[in-house]
């Protein structure tokens, strides 16, 4: 049967893609809800009535029932949860991390999961704690390595398995683990054992992680951020390269009574409105909702509806070239998603290589912009521009008949031919008035063209305003701030 996975539009390192699974292909980014059997406030039927082409419930809990284990097994897991789309099955891990310990096996989870047709299965990996040493990470690690390989030798490499990337919160393990998974030949790749640092808003940690796990994955497989709940946060993962999430939060939160938005979470009894445009909302008032007898169901159905429609906002981000305006909207919404961000443009050398040459626009929203791979990928690029021995760059505009080249200036991207007027990223980026901020990297962008064009005299035409600011970045020009 297999698992392969194919992008069609990219954006940063997100992608709108095709996750083929035997027969059934799920668009990503895509959201699997969390299915319990014995807890279910929105049935599968329901969610593929919304459009939901996969969702996730454990196969641990289907082994140990009572209930479901032998009806499973006769009819397949399909017919018993009443849903025709993909269905992924945890082995047991999460109950692993949770109680310490699990009453199965590696090869008896996979043999069960093949005999109740699970469309993805999952190893028992060994989910490592973000508190734990890394004597215990690299331990753990191993251990999972060994069921990966166990997993493809028994099973063999067209089985539906999913390949977790693991190794705790130290980012060579990571890469090691991403590694090994691509070179067993693995085509889908879950990154585990994050749902801890979420849960602490560790969001540098989580970047550092996932963007260390990603480095090594093959570009070819399809990744999942296992336990990724909160749509708040589904952009930053995504422009990281994450293609999945699987949540339970939509009902957890419901049972709280709690009420997701994209910017976080409210308590129901603390809100006096309802600010979304569902049907939910647009068809119970506040206090309607509040005291419902079935609250707990319409929280998860509104939840749902939340979640669901961040996936699509971002595949439309994604197709238009618009993911790091959403991402920058998305993590002002808390301070650990801002700082979040700022660690993701850290590793903007890195996103630059995926990402996509001409967008449809380019937004500055703040000093966090001059760090986007737009800008720098431009500034990389000045130094194919053919220049002659004395080159102007004026910052107002005016060109000068005694230099063999006039260059324009335009923050944060910086010189610029005015051929390129109207081409991307100068024609289609719009940005408010000068700061500093951004003139300090456009003057950076200066210093890239006089370091690349050693042979060029390079003398820059600016305002007394931004004098300082030029000296301090490039040293290699003559400045004048008086019209020439």
């Amino acid at each position: 049967m297999g698992i392969s996975f194919e992008s069609l539009y990219s954006d940063i390192a997100g992608r709108c893609g095709k996750l083929t699974v035997g027969k059934k292909i799920v668009k990503t980014p895509a959201l699997l809800p969390v299915i319990n059997p014995h807890l279910q406030l929105v049935s599968p039927k329901e969610l593929r009535k919304m459009g939901v082409e996969a969702i996730i419930t454990n196969a641990y809990i289907f082994s140990q029932s009572k209930q479901y284990r032998e009806r499973t097994l006769s009819e397949g897991l399909h017919k018993v949860l009443d849903y025709d789309g993909v269905i992924m099955t945890d082995s047991g891990s999460f109950q692993l991390s949770v109680y310490g310990e699990v009453s199965i096996t590696n090869t008896e989870t996979l043999s069960f999961q093949r005999d109740i047709k699970s469309d993805i299965w999952v190893p028992l990996d060994i989910p490592t704690s973000p508190a734990a040493d890394r004597q215990t990470a690299e331990g753990e690690l191993s251990i999972t390595m060994q069921r990966l390989a166990e997993a493809k030798q028994v099973f063999g490499n067209d089985a539906p398995i999913a390949g977790p990337v693991q190794g705790g919160i130290f980012e060579d393990l990571r890469e090691r683990a991403g590694r090994e998974v691509t070179a067993l030949g693995f085509t889908f790749c879950p990154i585990g054992a994050v749902v801890p640092i979420m849960e602490q808003y560790r969001y540098r940690d989580l970047v550092s992680v996932v963007m260390a796990a990603k480095r090594t994955i093959s570009p070819a497989a399809c990744v999942h951020l296992f336990g990724a709940g909160h749509p708040a946060m589904f952009a930053l993962a995504t422009a990281m390269g994450c293609d999945l999430f699987d949540s339970a939060a939509y009902a957890l939160y419901a049972k709280e009574g709690r009420y997701m938005t994209v910017h976080g979470s409210y308590k129901i009894d603390e809100l006096a409105d309802l600010p979304c445009a569902c049907n939910i909302c647009r068809t119970h008032t506040v206090e309607e909702l509040r005291t419902s007898p079935q609250r707990d169901r319409l929280l998860a159905l509104h939840n749902l509806h939340v979640t669901l429609a961040e996936i699509a906002r971002i595949r439309q981000a994604i197709t238009d070239g618009s993911l790091w305006e959403l991402v920058d909207e998305r993590c002002r919404g808390h301070p650990q998603l801002l700082a979040g961000y700022r660690a993701l443009l850290l590793h903007n050398t890195e996103l630059e290589k995926t990402d996509r040459t001409s967008k449809r626009r380019f937004f500055y929203r703040g000093d966090e912009s001059c760090a986007r791979t737009e800008v720098l990928r431009y500034q990389q690029q000045l130094s194919r521009l053919r220049l002659g021995r004395e080159v102007l760059v004026a910052f107002d505009g005016g060109a000068r008949e005694e230099f063999d080249d006039t260059l324009l200036f335009k923050p944060p991207f910086g010189p610029y031919p005015k051929e390129l007027r109207e081409t991307f990223p100068i024609g289609q980026s719009e940005i408010p008035e000068w700061d500093d901020a951004m003139v300090r990297q456009g003057c950076r962008g200066i210093r890239a063209l006089v370091e690349s064009h050693p042979d060029t005299r390079v003398v820059v035409s600016c305002s007394k305003r931004w004098e300082t600011i030029l000296r301090q970045e490039v040293t290699d020009c003559e400045v004048r701030s008086e019209p020439v």
